[in-house]
């Protein structure tokens, strides 16, 4: 037994250190998106599926063919029977302020009716589901645990096990997929912004998503079988910076934002605003009381910024019409080459030095974005990022081994 236990150990060791190596070896490199082919593209695969089929579509303004067209558009347009569309957080057009209320209706282009899956009801209900045979989902997933798409994605998953529908995921590729980071989610900070037990970054599309929940059996209905088809990116690897060519959101406007979300959505469980009701919004933070703070790093640039109501975008943002001071970060989004892909937790360490521990600093939505109470406590204690990244180091190594059998790229 000994023996046994520690050849094991050893197994287990090489493989963690296979795998890190692996992920730090990488050559990360700008992706051609000329070259790659989104899950949409490939019509061969799906669409001899959808003849004298009664569909619907989980989609928003991302939801585009490589030459612009809509999916819903080409859709309706080819003839098919397209009764219904689900749209997730920030609506169908993806108009709405992150958190704002999504209301159903019709789609003025088609007179397709439109559900929401963002407000009272984030699952779609047997009345939405009736007569369909089958959903095509199809949604620019950033590769964040708390962006609400992949929570979408599994009240999805469960509706179509529960009444039979088959489910068709159009994959994308994740601007983020080039890492793993962050604190695995636990059971008692789960919300609609973290319904998964994952990493904050999980490094994988959200196709690969899928057939992890499936095989994890994180369905609350797992045992209802799902008929699920992932129709797979084309010459997409992880090792690829994939820069979106359509903001998935509206305060995701750009590659640099999408880039420092996951390490800069933090601050919404604080005081500093993260530049919402900006040009700017995930590439700039700040605060009125940090007009003295230090140099933070060479890629951070001092700065000053009023946050103003922005319609579509951030109505009424934190701080809104207050003098700010802070920093702007594009600069280290833009080195994304040299610099490794992690969770950068140095930002919101320092600021919350600069202001002497305030109590007020944190709000209770900061334990539902980290996903681990007692990471939190130690944010709250003063530790340094190295010292918080040991707590979930562990946790983050067996993620890592268990997200390898579910991988459909390089």
């Amino acid at each position: 037994m000994k023996i046994n236990f520690l050849t094991s150990k050893i197994t287990l060791i090489v493989i963690l250190l296979f795998i890190c190596t692996k992920s730090f070896c990488q050559d990360i490199r700008l992706a051609n998106r000329n070259e790659i082919k989104p899950g949409i593209n490939q019509t061969q695969r799906y669409f001899p599926e959808l003849k004298n089929k009664k569909i619907a579509v989980i989609a928003n303004q991302a939801s585009t063919f490589i030459n612009g067209t809509h999916l819903v558009d080409s859709l309706f347009n080819l003839g098919y029977q397209l009764n219904r569309i689900f749209c997730p957080e920030h609506g169908f057009r993806g108009k709405a302020d992150a958190g704002a209320k999504v209301e159903n209706g019709k789609d003025s282009k088609t007179g397709i009716p439109i559900i929401s899956l963002y407000g009272k009801n984030k699952k779609p209900q047997q009345n939405d589901l009736k007569d369909l045979d089958l959903i095509i989902f199809d949604l620019q997933d950033v590769g964040v645990r708390f962006y609400t798409y992949i929570s979408s994605l599994k009240y999805v998953m469960e509706a179509c096990a529960e009444y039979n529908i088959k489910l068709i995921i159009l994959d994308r590729p994740n601007p983020n997929g080039f890492y793993v980071d962050g604190p695995i989610l636990k059971k008692d900070c789960q919300s609609f912004v973290g319904t998964l037990p994952i990493p904050i970054v999980y490094g994988l599309t959200i196709g690969e998503l899928s057939l992890m929940i499936e095989g994890e059996n994180w369905r609350e209905n797992h045992y209802t079988d799902l008929n699920l088809k992932v129709i797979n990116n084309s010459n997409y690897a992880h090792n690829l910076i994939y820069q979106l060519p359509i903001k998935p959101s509206p305060n995701l406007p750009n590659w640099q934002s999408v880039y420092l979300y996951p390490s800069l959505c933090l601050f919404e469980g604080t005081i500093i605003s993260v530049g919402r009701g900006t040009p700017k919004p995930f590439q700039i933070f700040g605060h009125p009381k940090l007009s003295k703070l230090k140099n933070l790093n060479e890629y951070a640039k001092k700065i000053s910024f009023v946050p103003k109501s922005t319609p579509g975008a951030s109505l009424h943002p934190k701080l809104e019409d207050k003098l700010c001071y802070g920093y702007d970060l594009v600069n280290y989004a833009n080195h994304y080459k040299s610099l490794p892909g992690k969770l950068n937790l140095e930002y919101l360490i320092k600021t919350y030095k600069y202001l002497k521990r305030d109590k007020n600093f944190f709000n209770k939505f900061i334990e539902k974005l980290v996903g681990d109470k007692k990471v939190v406590e130690e944010l709250k204690r003063g530790k340094s990022s190295t010292q918080i990244k040991k707590l979930w180091q562990s946790e983050l190594d067996k993620f890592k081994i268990k997200r390898q059998k579910y991988l459909m790229y390089p």
